[in-house]
């Protein structure tokens, strides 16, 4: 289990730093009455903000409600996911909105996202707690407006390397002076990579230089991987693909869908690549790249003694690879109708609601009056999956 997880802090009162900025957090919390500013938590990642507002919940009773910058890009979205908890707090519990990421919210995706959270950051009926690493871009400027901010600053290095050594003594593990140092300048005050550091340097391993690894073809790398003995090994492989985090992360995708494994094995391994994804996501949004040292720790996840996965460079068969080459442009146009019908975006039908219509035809659980031009594939399309 990574240490990060593991040493989680179970109370507010557990946290390392920012004690000052902690007790401003609680006063608020307690305080809170409806039309009350919502807080803004704002500093660098790994910091403790969400574990902040988590533990709030958890010891004042509150249901959060977790969201980020993707849940909040459009009008409709945010009506959808916070009118329900706005309007009727006696049904729902006690909740508590928890937004990560708001300094995220940009581009033209947004249509009418950051109006609509201004008016409910302008009128809230439940404590809101917002988190963002910065503040000083032009799109924060409203939201800092309509909220309380509180700024988390990085762990001086004296109390890092006190919770370090207490970590490690309840760890029953020893570092020298020279590698904790080490280890503590790093990480600048990031604690979840502080531990992630620590952690791997006792298994033999210096995750910020990566000198003591080939270089191995992502072919090799994905195959000896799940080959791998023990876990110490495959972290050493993992550690060896050195490539785009990107095309890390879509080659093992694509090795775990095409595999012979069972149900329950691929959810697991799907989970943590979504996660890894979700992380790779962040990075992109928020030009982050320090939190690239997060990936590879998320990505060992996937290992498991004995696991039949075989590196492909494609997440389809062949088979399904052929057809959709040349069956492409007809299934395109096929998803466009349907988007239309459905209303919503041709992606969404291709990814979520295609496989289950052509399962229903197959099935004879529904008639789908389309284009005649449409027959032929759609056949196709159930044979593949029969």
């Amino acid at each position: 289990m990574m240490w990060s997880e593991k040493h989680r802090p179970k109370k507010i009162i557990d946290m390392v730093g920012n004690e000052d900025s902690r007790k401003s957090f609680v006063e608020w919390l307690t305080k809170w009455k409806v039309g009350a500013k919502p807080i803004l938590l704002v500093g660098p990642p790994g910091i403790g903000k969400t574990t902040l507002a988590h533990l709030a919940a958890k010891e004042f009773c509150y249901d959060l409600i977790g969201m980020n910058a993707s849940d909040v890009r459009n009008k409709s979205s945010i009506e959808e996911l916070l009118s329900p908890l706005l309007g009727n707090t006696s049904l729902l519990g006690r909740p508590m909105i928890f937004v990560d990421e708001v300094d995220g919210i940009h581009g033209r995706s947004d249509f009418g996202g950051v109006e609509a959270l201004l008016k409910i950051l302008k009128e809230p009926t439940i404590p809101i707690i917002l988190a963002a690493n910065s503040d000083d871009s032009d799109k924060m400027k409203n939201i800092k407006k309509t909220a309380k901010t509180i700024y988390l600053k990085p762990v001086p290095p004296r109390l890092l390397g006190l919770y370090l050594n207490k970590v490690l003594k309840e760890e029953g593990a020893k570092l020298s002076p020279g590698t904790i140092i080490k280890i503590i300048v790093d990480c600048k005050g990031d604690i979840r990579s502080l531990l992630n550091m620590a952690q791997a340097q006792l298994g033999g391993f210096d995750v910020m230089t990566e000198k003591s690894f080939e270089a191995l073809d992502v072919e090799v790398g994905i195959n000896a991987f799940f080959k791998a003995k023990t876990l110490k090994e495959a972290q050493s492989v993992l550690y060896s693909l050195r490539i785009d985090p990107r095309e890390k992360i879509n080659a093992f995708y694509s090795s775990i869908v095409t595999s012979n494994i069972s149900n329950r094995d691929m959810a697991r391994l799907l989970d943590v690549i979504s996660e890894a994804d979700v992380l790779y996501g962040k990075i992109m949004r928020t030009q982050e790249w320090r939190l690239l040292r997060y990936l590879d720790n998320i990505l060992l996840k996937l290992y498991s003694e004995e696991l039949a996965v075989q590196y492909s460079q494609y997440n389809l068969s062949w088979p399904l690879l052929n057809k959709l080459r040349w069956d492409g442009k007809v299934i395109k146009s096929l998803g466009a109708s349907l988007a239309k019908q459905f209303h919503v975006s041709t992606s969404t039908i291709a990814t979520h609601y295609l496989p289950y219509i052509l399962f229903c035809i197959k099935n004879k659980k529904l008639e789908l009056e389309v284009n005649p031009e449409y027959t032929e594939v759609i056949q196709k399309e159930i044979e593949l999956i029969k």
